[in-house]
């Protein structure tokens, strides 16, 4: 479901250029980072054709996911663009002009630090509009037949990713690497770099690929023999006189930034491939073998879920189901509430009233994550129980119907039945639910007829009928 956060969104405060070579094209080309309006997102803009065409970072846009995600528009092409949307995604600016004047970005060390480098020299700039987020409140999940890769997204209290990745080699073996916060990305994602086995390595000199490739920007694992003439085609490539293998299986004398740097360089390539939905995220993602096409197709269907979640929500509003606190002030608090329900702490599930009319009304519970019921419902996956829900949409009926009385603190709503209930949505630790009761019928012989709605992020999350009884008691 698509919230809006109380975040505003950024962008950079200045442009900013870097230089380098593409890595399968070898042409020099210039990056310029430049401010961005409001719900702008990503662009690329060519500098270098006629009319400098933009493309937007869209996965509707993805054509290729061979050796890297590229992109094309009207026969406009962006090659290996995922180092750089990881960047920013990482930094947290949402909205970024990005110039080039050839079809690929520069390389540079094979990650995205140099990318993080040049935007944080320029710091960020917050905008006037809020941040909109993809709250993930259902499993996501695709699976490759072929290649058995596989990438699952959870409901999670923040973007959090791991990667687990085995290509079946000795050399390399089996690696995981996690992402506990993107606040995490710079420190221990954006520095790791992009990796090649010696067998793809031939393959792609061979294509007249990695024209731009060094060993200073890809790390080689050495999977097969290596034979004089892959030795001759290696030096010329990477213009070296002697290469040689080092103990731990990797070419030349590269220097591992972390035992799993694998791992961690295919976490680097699953946020910028995501970063392609053109939404911020908060989920945890499990990427079992990930690779751009898995990554791209998964953010394929991601984005038609998010699609989807927002057509409902505009079908919601436009029959102005969608009830709103915006703007208001509560009428009552929780010490009023309790002047006139009996509930107390730890069951009571009403905190705001916002209004209250002779048939109708309308407040709001705030679900917190240390709640007693979420240690065991379901601690690896906390959700709030749908009789929770029943009863504290029985509770703002309660209030409604006592209310009428002149003693509230006198009488006791009871139960007598529940009808037509169903829950729509998951309710989630930190959300908000708002709730809405009108009397189906006016109240006779002590007897209320109601009709509840719950309401989460704009979203109906359930509703019932309910039926109770005012009985006094002193």
């Amino acid at each position: 479901m698509i919230v809006q956060t109380q975040e505003n969104q950024t962008s950079i405060k200045t442009s900013i250029s870097l230089r380098g070579v593409g890595i399968h094209t070898g042409k020099e080309v210039n990056l310029t980072f430049k401010p961005a309006n409001a719900n702008s997102g990503y662009t690329f803009k060519r500098v270098d054709l006629k009319g400098k065409p933009v493309i937007e970072a869209n996965i509707k846009y993805v054509f290729n996911t061979d050796r890297g995600t590229c992109l094309n528009k009207n026969n406009v092409k962006i090659q290996t663009c995922e180092h750089v949307l990881a960047a920013l995604v990482g930094l947290e600016i949402d909205n970024v002009k990005i110039e080039l004047d050839a079809s690929e970005p520069p390389i540079m060390d094979g990650s995205s630090k140099y990318f993080v480098k040049a935007l944080e020299s320029v710091g960020k700039k917050e905008l006037n509009k809020k941040r909109k987020e993809f709250v993930v409140r259902d499993i996501i999940s695709y699976k490759d037949s072929k290649s058995g890769s596989e990438i699952t997204i959870i409901p999670s209290s923040e973007y959090q990713i791991t990667t687990m990745v085995d290509f079946g080699t000795k050399v390399l073996g089996t690696q995981n690497a996690t992402m506990s916060s993107i606040k995490n990305f710079k420190e221990e994602i954006s520095d790791s770099r992009t990796f090649s086995f010696l067998h793809e390595i031939e393959m792609l000199l061979n294509k007249g690929l990695i024209k731009g490739g060094d060993l200073n920007n890809a790390i080689v694992y050495v999977d097969k023999p290596l034979s004089e003439s892959t030795m001759k085609k290696l030096k010329k490539a990477f213009n070296k006189k002697n290469i040689k293998i080092n103990p731990n299986g990797i070419l030349d004398n590269l220097t591992l930034h972390y035992p799993n740097e694998a791992a961690r360089h295919k976490l680097l390539d699953v946020i910028g491939d995501l970063a392609l939905i053109g939404t911020k995220i908060r989920g945890r993602v499990i990427a079992v073998k990930p690779g751009h096409y898995v990554n791209t197709e998964f953010a394929r269907k991601m984005n038609s879920v998010i699609e989807e979640a927002i057509k409902e929500k505009e079908k919601d509003i436009k029959i102005g189901r969608v009830p709103s606190i915006e703007g208001k002030k509560p009428i009552m608090d929780s010490k009023k509430i309790m002047q006139i329900l009996p509930h107390r702490h730890p069951f009571l599930f009403i905190d705001e009233i916002y209004e209250l009319n002779d048939n109708d009304i309308l407040g709001l519970k705030k679900v917190n994550s240390d709640e007693y019921f979420f240690k065991g419902h379901f601690p690896d996956y906390p959700i709030l129980p749908g009789v929770i829900i029943i009863e504290a949409m029985a509770q703002i009926g309660g209030i409604l119907v006592l209310t009428k009385v002149p003693d509230p603190e006198n009488y006791l709503t009871f139960f007598a039945k529940i009808d037509k209930v169903k829950f729509k949505n998951k309710v989630f630790p930190g959300d908000t639910i708002i709730f809405k009761c009108n009397l189906v019928d006016p109240v006779r012989r002590g007897v209320c007829h109601m009709k509840g709605l719950a309401f989460v992020n704009d979203r109906l999350c359930a509703e019932a009928e309910l039926t109770a009884q005012i009985i006094k008691v002193k």
